[in-house]
């Protein structure tokens, strides 16, 4: 029986990647988030790879896909609060690099008191050398303090940072440089486009 049911997450998994694997030609529609073109010598995208890669990142999370409980008791931790068209984040700060079964982010929607997982996002210094996911393609986020209720100013250095959030007085928890953004909707369809910084189709959930 347990054979049976993981075969058949399994195949559902590898159903539900399939359309994001022939999405990444498509662009992202939100100037904020231009991405920058994948570097490297191809042009072609391993379709194939990347719909394995994507069930991989969907086998490795489903565990968080409708739990954020399950996420904080993993470590992760409020970074910022809703984003429009894009989500909460949660960070798990001993995360490092990239391994495409451990986000060190977790983006969410929220309605009510239900929580859905939309993407996962894994951030860099600087652009890199070879794209991490087949036809990957980057956005980018400015330098922030970041409190520890999830609000954040954009600071170009640590000392600039206050002590508490100006709109909340909540606590500073830390600062960061520029960074080059990977988002991956595997958990939410982007008309945008998989790697999309922003998703239309959660605009409902901005003001939840």
């Amino acid at each position: 029986m347990r054979r049976t049911i993981l075969i058949t997450l399994a195949a559902a998994t590898l159903a539900a990647t399939a359309w994001a694997a022939r999405a990444t030609t498509s662009d992202p529609a939100h100037p904020l988030q231009a991405a920058q073109p994948p570097t490297g010598n191809s042009t072609t995208i391993d379709h194939r790879g990347l719909a394995t890669q994507l069930a991989r990142a969907r086998l490795a999370t489903a565990r968080y896909a409708t739990n954020l409980a399950a996420a904080k008791a993993d470590g992760y931790q409020i970074i910022t609060r809703m984003i429009p068209d894009m989500g909460w984040h949660f960070l798990n700060p001993t995360i490092q690099g990239f391994d495409v079964t451990k986000p060190p982010i977790l983006v969410y929607e929220r309605h009510g008191h239900r929580w859905q997982l939309g993407a996962l996002e894994w951030v860099f210094t600087q652009t890199p050398a070879t794209p991490p996911l087949p036809g990957a393609t980057y956005g980018s986020f400015p330098a922030a303090c970041h409190y520890t209720d999830g609000t954040f100013v954009a600071a170009r250095v640590q000392e600039l940072c206050a002590k508490t959030s100006p709109e909340t007085d909540a606590p500073f928890n830390f600062w960061h440089p520029d960074l080059v953004t990977l988002h991956v909707w595997v958990w939410y369809p982007n008309p945008a486009g998989l790697y999309s910084g922003t998703n239309p189709w959660i605009r409902p959930f901005n003001h939840t």
